[in-house]
């Protein structure tokens, strides 16, 4: 599995967590993450080398089927914060769907997807990538007091 897929920045170690954006950006949650401060910046990493690899697959599945759909570099190249942001939050919001978890626990979805479906690969892509191309980053409004 390539690396640069699977971590979200040069610098980051072997275990912080495959999908921090979408943790750091509330739209997942996972069991597994741990929450550390490094100077004013927020990490997460993974408390499972095996749940580890096991997002990281599926992280490179979300990149490799929803490539033509969203227009994304070629595997090894970086990616844009909002293509970032749109594979995980949008892969993880519609693998909920999918599943119908009650939870959007990264870790638990990730091992009801392998038990209900055999792997990863056997998901129903076509729709997973369909619903990775419509999601949308919520709106930042003005609030009023």
């Amino acid at each position: 599995m390539d690396e640069d897929i699977t971590a979200s920045a040069c610098c980051e170690s072997a275990q912080a967590c495959v999908f921090s954006k979408a943790l750091l950006a509330r739209a997942a949650s996972c069991e597994l993450s741990q929450r550390t401060c490094v100077g004013e910046r927020e990490v997460l990493t993974c408390g499972s080398p095996v749940a580890r690899i096991n997002c990281g697959t599926l992280a490179a599945l979300l990149h490799e089927r929803a490539r033509f759909a969203l227009r994304l570099p070629a595997p090894g190249r970086p990616l844009m914060h909002v293509h970032a942001l749109r594979l995980q939050c949008g892969g993880l919001t519609a693998l909920r769907r999918e599943l119908a978890a009650a939870e959007p626990d990264v870790h638990r979805m990730v091992a009801g997807a392998q038990e209900r479906h055999g792997s990863l690969a056997a998901l129903p892509w076509e729709t997973l990538v369909a619903a990775i191309a419509n999601w949308q980053p919520r709106r930042r409004g003005i609030t009023r007091d």
